[in-house]
């Protein structure tokens, strides 16, 4: 019985060394000092006591002294290491080198501080911000006519052109001394956002030249020269930017763009010169066809050696007037009926001189790491903020027809089937909300998340894709008959372009959320791995054994933690903040300590191969991803004041968060080949199975609720969305039937009593109200107002017809497949 108890104090203390992660002089201690006390008080023979010591001294000459556990473990393991280990090709490698390492690490590292995550500044706008967003902005918006954009004139109408470039939209990013606004991450993310909530065309045109551009470019790498002349014109839309990378060949792989340069020399306005000779074709480029310069991604080659030894020089990055000789620009793509500009160009032998490379000579071949690195800014503002922008106007206009349409004299929102989509609509958008405005403010403190602009870009939208769905399933015959009347249509239409841009989804989760997160955001292997290709030998060695037996530790903590937190149901986990989400905070550590232990027994099983284990790597992508959309969402409430009656929003995101990150855990231990390695990962992270649920009924009626009627906490899920209060306007409708619609109900159950009671049933409405004020029973005055409002809530429900010859409209006809390949062969034997 003493022996058992020893060997339990053993277990604990170990298991505390490991859960707090101790040096190794501490477990070498703690070793010497059970052994001593096990000496001493349970009567060791003199023969298995030695047998410990020497064990115990072997151990701690291996965990302490560093030139012989390199001699006799590490080297060995780095060899081991340099055969499995990932191989990174030269553009992954710059993707990895790119931007920067943000929260993910808290998460990556099992125990994220979660005090310091609240202390992050709230984003703020400045009084400048606040009064164009309240000023042009809103003005812009009221000018949008989306029936007649998209519809009729398939453009935006020069005039809106006209005020978007003088009043500074083309310029939010460009600093002031270049003529631009000079507005922060989160100043661009609100204009997008409430842009997006009116029009998406004005929306597309606004936010692509100041997401990854020309500007954006030239800001970070452009010469003097160069920033000097593009982006004051830019800036006032003198020049129209597009940037040209994807091509028919070539999307997400930019290793197989097949477009290329050869540097040369030729005469350039009458002069001989250094420069490149380009053949390129381009595809889906938004603004193309309005475009005045060319931002031109291409493999650049020096087979001649004329700047350099090396020929291969890589992907390199150009700006080129649309007037070039040479250069084409084709006719429009048409993007599921979204207007905005979007359209094919090309090239054939077109030279230009050197200096119109980004950054001039410089910084040829430097290209994907510059494309990576803006593009991780970009994408952290551009889409979640356009998708936010469209989920608020579905949300919020959902909501009020769910309140003001009837059936069975009964509101449908408060059938449980249409309260069950609300609910997801209500928790989904508060959750993207959070995730928008926290990753903008990212940005705003200089950070360059790429790991995160992946997760923000996935899952806003993904989650605008379920937000729209459930609004026209709500909607029902309203929100599929597109006119006038329709604010939905177009945005169901068009919410596949959001998530095939600036990486199609199915690849933002299978590959680069934990593909890239694992080695970016991992503590130490992204130091084994500069150690594997480390040449000189020596400080390999040194280098990968630090690496190496930190991450040991790093795994062993884990699984400590991991079992313990499990265990106890993370109770004694610290946690900040209110007491309503304390245990959301706990629970958000448990799945830390569990995704990094995860994390790190899928690499080790699956080494290289997790690469193409991509079904392994979304499910662990969606945990990382869970856990970043969790955290803001507890981020959100506390810097907005702890609201109460906001509450439900966040309890209803932070436990959907909760069940989709236990479901990837179960799908990965369900799929992992190594059969114990799952028993064990599941032993330790779940030992008491699935605990947690989905949202529940009583949970998602609450908030329903909030989104049938006029409140603060309706007012701070959609704001900055754009809502014109006017009759004439289909979501200001709505809006004001909402308004006035508990004082109708209120005269409408008057008039049934009376009529019950006092006249003969089935009468026509108008019949019944007249009724009621011959009765008494309401006043001429309450019979106005609930004729008035029967009038608009009629308007509300109802939908455009159009004469039968509607659409036959003359348009150009596509090119046929025969003229286009003909027109190819031509292009490239020209």
């Amino acid at each position: 019985m003493a022996l058992l108890i020893w060997i339990l104090v053993l277990t604990a203390v170990l298991g505390a060394l490991a859960y707090f992660r101790a040096p190794g002089w501490t477990w070498a201690a703690a070793g010497g000092a059970w052994l001593a006390g096990l000496t001493l008080r349970a009567g060791l023979a003199p023969a298995v006591s030695a047998t410990l010591c020497t064990l115990l001294l072997v151990a701690s000459a291996l965990l302490l002294i560093g030139p012989l556990r390199r001699a006799l473990l590490s080297d060995a393991l780095l060899g081991w290491f340099r055969r499995v280990r990932p191989q990174v090709s030269q553009t992954e490698q710059e993707a990895l080198d790119a931007g920067t390492v943000w929260f993910d690490g808290e998460l990556f590292s099992g125990r994220p501080d979660w005090a310091r995550w609240l202390s992050v500044p709230k984003p703020e706008l400045s009084a400048e911000e606040r009064a164009f967003i309240d000023g042009p902005v809103e003005q812009l918006c009221r000018m949008c006519d989306d029936w007649k954009i998209s519809y009729e004139l398939n453009d935006l109408p020069p005039e809106l052109w006209q005020f978007i470039k003088d009043k500074g939209f083309l310029g939010m990013i460009i600093p002031k001394q270049y003529g631009g606004l000079g507005f922060s991450a989160l100043a661009h993310s609100e204009v997008v956002m409430k842009l997006a909530s009116r029009n998406p065309t004005a929306c597309v045109s606004v936010m692509v030249p100041n997401s990854l551009g020309p500007a954006e470019l030239l800001l970070h790498y452009g010469t003097e020269e160069q920033k000097n002349y593009y982006l004051p014109r830019l800036a006032r839309g003198i020049d129209m930017p597009c940037f040209a990378l994807t091509g028919p060949e070539a999307g997400s792989d930019a290793g197989a763009i097949p477009d290329f340069g050869v540097v040369c020399k030729a005469r350039h306005e009458g002069k001989e010169m250094l420069g490149i000779r380009l053949n390129w074709e381009k595809r889906y480029i938004t603004l193309g066809p309005v475009a005045t310069v060319l931002g031109l991604a291409f493999k650049l080659y020096d087979p001649d050696h004329l700047i350099g030894e090396q020929q291969d020089i890589g992907i390199t990055v150009a700006l080129i007037p649309a007037s070039h000789p040479g250069v084409s620009i084709g006719r429009r793509h048409a993007p599921l009926n979204g207007s905005f500009m979007n359209g094919p160009n090309w090239g054939k032998d077109v030279f230009i001189p050197m200096h119109w490379v980004v950054g001039g000579q410089a910084f040829v071949g430097q290209g994907w790491r510059m494309l990576m690195e803006c593009l991780a800014a970009g994408r952290a503002i551009s889409l979640p903020s356009s998708t936010t922008g469209g989920a608020k106007t579905a949300v919020r206009t959902t909501g009020a027809y769910s309140r003001v349409r009837n059936q069975f004299r009964v509101p449908i929102g408060k059938f449980e089937g249409v309260e069950e989509a609300l609910a997801r609509m209500g928790g989904n958008l508060y959750l993207m909300e959070a995730a928008r405005v926290t990753t903008a403010g990212a940005v705003d403190l200089g950070e360059k998340p790429a790991v995160i602009s992946a997760i923000v870009k996935y899952h806003c939208t993904e989650r605008a894709r379920q937000v729209i769905n459930d609004a026209m399933d709500v909607h029902g015959g309203k929100g599929i008959c597109l006119g006038p009347n329709n604010y939905l249509g177009r945005g169901y239409q068009q919410v596949p372009i959001s998530i095939t841009v600036e990486g199609a989804n199915i690849l933002t989760r299978s590959m680069i959320i934990f593909g890239q997160g694992a080695i970016r955001c991992h503590p130490y292997v992204l130091k084994e791995i500069a150690a594997a290709q480390e040449p000189d030998g020596a400080a390999a060695s040194r280098t990968f054994d630090a690496a190496l037996w930190g991450h040991f530790s790093y795994l062993i903590g884990n699984a400590a933690r991991s079992l313990w937190l499990g265990a106890t149901g993370a109770l004694f986990s610290p946690a900040p903040g209110a007491s309503e989400t304390r245990a959301h905070f706990r629970h958000l550590t448990r799945f830390c300590a569990g995704f990094a232990l995860a994390a790190d027994v899928a690499m080790l099983l699956l080494g290289g191969e997790l690469k193409r284990r991509e079904k392994i790597s979304a499910r662990l992508g969606d945990i990382l991803g869970h856990l970043y959309l969790a955290s803001c969402t507890l981020k959100r409430w506390h810097d907005e004041g702890r609201q109460q009656t906001d509450l439900p929003f966040v309890q209803w995101a932070v436990q959907d968060a909760e069940h989709r990150i236990q479901e990837a855990f179960y799908g990965l231990f369900q799929n992992l080949r190594a059969r114990p390695a799952s028993w064990l990962l599941r032993l330790l992270i779940f030992p008491y199975g699935r605990t947690f649920s989905a949202p529940d009924d009583r949970l998602g009626h609450r908030v329903s609720r909030l989104l049938l009627e006029h409140s603060p906490a309706r007012d701070r899920l959609t704001a900055g969305m754009f809502i014109h209060r006017h009759e004439a306007d289909p979501v200001g409708r709505l809006e004001l039937a909402l308004e006035r619609v508990a004082e109708a109900e209120q005269i409408e159950t008057k008039v049934r009593a009376a009529v019950r009671h006092g006249a003969a049933p089935g009468l026509a409405a108008d019949a019944r109200t007249s009724a009621a004020v011959e009765l008494g029973a309401i006043t001429a005055a309450e019979a106005q107002a609930l004729e008035s409002y029967d009038g608009l809530r009629r308007a509300c429900i109802m939908v455009d017809d159009f004469p039968l010859d509607v659409g036959r409209h003359t348009a150009a006809e596509p090119i046929s497949l025969d003229d286009f390949q003909q027109a190819l062969m031509a292009r490239k034997t020209a």
